[in-house]
Formats: C-alpha cells, structure tokens, sequence
C-alpha cells in the first residue's frame, strides 16, 4: 500500500511543479523551474542519504512546490516582508504537499510527518528535517551559488563569506564532510571562496 501511496503522491508532486511557468535550461534541455528543481533535489537526496525515510524522500520532492503561485513581490520588500515571505511559503508547501498525500491514500500521522519536514519544523532538533535542509543546501552549493554570485555583482568577497557561512551553518556536520569529500560539484570558481568562507 505504502509503495502506491508513495508513487501516486510523486506523480502528482511532480504533475504540481510541471506547471511552473518559469523555465530553466539544464544540460541543453528546457524545464518548468521548479521540476527541475525537485528532480535535482531527488538526485542530491539519493547520493547524500540513499536509506532515507519515505516522509524524507516525499518532503525532499515538495520542498518547493508550486513554489511561483507566492511570489517575493506579494510582500514587503524589507526584512520583515522577506521573513513573512518564508513563513508564508513554508505553510503553503507544508498545506500542499499534504493535501497531495491525503489524496494519494496516507494516513494523517505520515501527513503531519511529512508537513513538519517541508515546513521546516524543528531543524537541528529533528533529524528528518535536518536531513532535508542538508539536501537543500547541497543542491543550493551544486546548482543554484553560480547563479546568484552572478546576480549580484555588486559584492564583494567580505560580503560573500557570511552569505556562504550561513548557508554552511545550516547543514549537518555529515553535510559539512559530503561537500568537502568531493561528492558534489562545486562551482570552480568559487571554490576558494567557498572554502575561505567554511575554514
């Protein structure tokens, strides 16, 4: 049961992001953004912690669900706007995912588990939660640091380093040894930043 509960819950994760607007070219091939962004996560989670827990491997694929319908500019553009942001796309992550897996047949302690997960509910206290912020950061260092570098050309290396820090701080020390053991590709050029900011 739990093998077609989890399936028919990716097929319609996966069906959620598929209708992203936004696009992104991987490797030549053009996808909606934010299924791009969930099979790179599925990817990183496989690699960095194959065993995981079904309600890690479901949150993983949620993460950014339909991600677009709540965008930066419905809220303020100050500090307190961004966090009311976050909060906001947290609970909307958490609602969606959940209401996927009530239709796909789970029950509602499995919900709730995974609901915790996405909403990022108890990071460092609860190990399934922690597991996925480590693939988020993992999947943010392989995929998506170029990028912003990039859209920001305005700072400098003594802005950069907290940035990077930070992102560090959020990962596991299981995290921390995956990244600097080579199992996942760091943008070249930033490597030295990248390994100034973590020492």
């Amino acid at each position: 049961m739990t093998q077609q509960c989890y399936q028919a819950a990716v097929a319609a994760i996966d069906q959620a992001n598929a209708e992203d607007p936004n696009r992104e070219v991987a490797d030549g091939k053009e996808y909606p953004k934010e299924l791009l962004y969930s099979q790179r996560m599925t990817e990183m989670q496989e690699r960095y912690i194959p065993d995981a827990s079904e309600a890690v491997k479901l949150a993983v694929r949620a993460q950014h669900i339909q991600r677009w319908k709540i965008p930066r500019s419905s809220y303020p553009m100050d500090k307190q706007g961004y966090l009311q942001w976050r909060t906001g796309l947290y609970k909307f992550h958490a609602d969606t995912t959940g209401e996927i897996m009530k239709q796909a047949g789970y029950d509602d302690e499995m919900i709730e588990r995974v609901r915790k997960i996405v909403g990022k509910k108890g990071l460092k206290v609860n190990p399934e939660t922690q597991l996925m912020e480590d693939v988020v950061d993992l999947v943010f260092i392989e995929h998506y640091l170029t990028g912003f570098v990039a859209q920001h050309p305005e700072y400098d290396e003594a802005k950069w380093i907290p940035i990077i820090r930070k992102t560090w701080q959020k990962m596991s020390s299981r995290a921390h040894e995956f990244a600097l053991s080579g199992n996942i590709r760091m943008p070249e050029a930033l490597v030295p930043l990248i390994l100034k900011a973590v020492k």
